[in-house]
């Protein structure tokens, strides 16, 4: 299964950039996983990418927009 993640770090952004590109390559919408939060945070700690995890098998290939959604930078 295609999962999903989008992180924003403030309030005063838009993750619909980011969804709709999830979306393009075929990311169901309700298998997107959402943060509001600095990348500062270690991901264990962002409850988005917390649920990511959990809901994730070894058979599910994980997208997101790019790699300073997922962590530190």
């Amino acid at each position: 299964m295609k999962l999903g993640y989008a992180r924003l770090s403030t309030s005063d952004q838009d993750a619909s950039m980011q969804i709709e590109a999830l979306i393009s390559v075929g990311v169901d919408p309700n298998r997107i996983f959402t943060d509001e939060l600095s990348g500062a945070r270690e991901a264990k700690e962002r409850p988005g990418m917390k649920a990511l995890m959990d809901y994730a098998s070894e058979e599910d290939d994980v997208y997101f927009w790019g790699l300073d959604r997922i962590g530190p930078q």
